[in-house]
């Protein structure tokens, strides 16, 4: 049975209106801070209380703002990993993760713990308190904790936000191994779309509290078709634009025209091109961009060239496209650079 969420709540900044259903499956809230991903959470745990709307998870109802139900957090059977994990500073690795289990007879509770330490390769840790632990460690006990209580739901919030990369590599690959054993609901948040993507199954991405239609991460990533959810995932290159045909659209900010593989909606609002999309044309005779070199900038294993196009060199109606490392010491500034776009890879925005 799936987590069925539709609520809204006031907030200082804007009114949070979510609403979307998950069945046996990762998925994930993608946002900028303070978009209302963690308020999300928070509502589903009970933390926070919706102004309206419902909740229910696995048939059962959790809020419903019609009927006066608003079950508290105790009774709702959902795991809620904090982004700083929460622990016990004062109570070892068996105390914390007792305190999941409290549910339990004392000899059966026992029994759960040092099964739960087993399970998450937590031996040898018994007796130490958070202080003592890895940042590893401290994860794996929290979720320990978690799990021991079998939640039908479990949701992490930013679990690697406060790691450096390398560390944060490390935990995300122990934790791919606990979520492939754990059986229920998975409802992860985060603002790092590599993170969502191999993490997750589907995404849901929200910007200042609205959510758009669930997709398929892979699916997402491929095809954005909202404004919101291009400039969530990074796209650079964005233009205003106006349908001219079923298949020709006019990039408005960057002054060109271009052909597309697919029928343009009545409701286009922008255009979007990937940087790895936009390619020296070489003998192409549509789909042209003829620029000019504003800027060369070295990265570590590529040159971003920033170029102005027949719309302008300011703002949108610039483009950003990497080239190799070497094209920086052959192309002076000023230089022209016709850049070829395939129809396929124009992608469609709608309002």
């Amino acid at each position: 049975m799936p987590l069925e969420v539709e609520i809204t709540k006031s907030l200082k900044n804007f009114k949070l209106d979510v609403a979307f259903t998950v069945d046996n499956e990762r998925m994930a809230l993608l946002g900028t801070s303070g978009s209302g991903k963690s308020m999300t959470l928070k509502c589903i745990a009970g933390i926070e209380k919706p102004d309206a709307g419902r909740i229910v998870l696995n048939g059962q109802v959790l809020f419903d703002s019609q009927k006066g139900i608003n079950l508290p957090p105790q009774q709702r059977r959902v795991g809620y990993l904090f982004q700083e994990y929460a622990l016990f500073p004062n109570m070892t690795v068996e105390e914390n993760i007792a305190c999941g289990a409290r549910h339990l007879a004392r000899c059966k509770r026992r029994e759960a713990v040092k099964a739960m330490i087993e399970r998450m390769k937590l031996n040898g840790q018994e007796r130490k308190r958070p202080a003592q632990l890895s940042g590893g460690q401290k994860q794996r006990v929290a979720l320990a904790r978690i799990l021991i209580n079998n939640p039908k739901l479990l949701m992490l919030d930013e679990p690697f936000s406060a790691l450096d990369a390398h560390l944060r590599w490390q935990l995300e690959l122990e934790l791919v191994e606990i979520l492939q054993s754990y059986e229920g609901i998975t409802l992860l948040v985060s603002h790092k779309q590599d993170e969502v993507y191999r993490l997750s199954d589907s995404v849901c991405v929200l910007s200042e509290g609205r959510a758009e239609r669930k997709r398929p991460v892979k699916d997402l990533f491929e095809n954005p078709s909202t404004l919101a959810e291009c400039l969530i995932l990074d796209c650079k290159n964005i233009s205003r634009a106006r349908g001219v045909d079923d298949f020709t659209v006019e990039a408005i900010d960057w002054g060109v025209k271009l052909n597309t593989s697919k029928r343009i909606p009545a409701d286009i609002s922008h255009v979007v091109v990937k940087e790895e999309d936009l390619i020296p044309a070489n003998g192409e005779r549509s789909n042209i961009i003829k620029c000019r070199i504003d800027h060369v900038i070295e990265d570590i294993s590529s040159t971003i060239v920033v170029l102005s196009t027949p719309g302008g060199n300011s703002g949108n109606s610039r483009l950003r496209v990497r080239m190799p490392k070497e094209f920086g010491q052959s192309r002076p500034y000023s230089a022209v650079l016709k850049l070829h776009i395939a129809p396929s890879k124009v992608m469609i925005c709608r309002r």
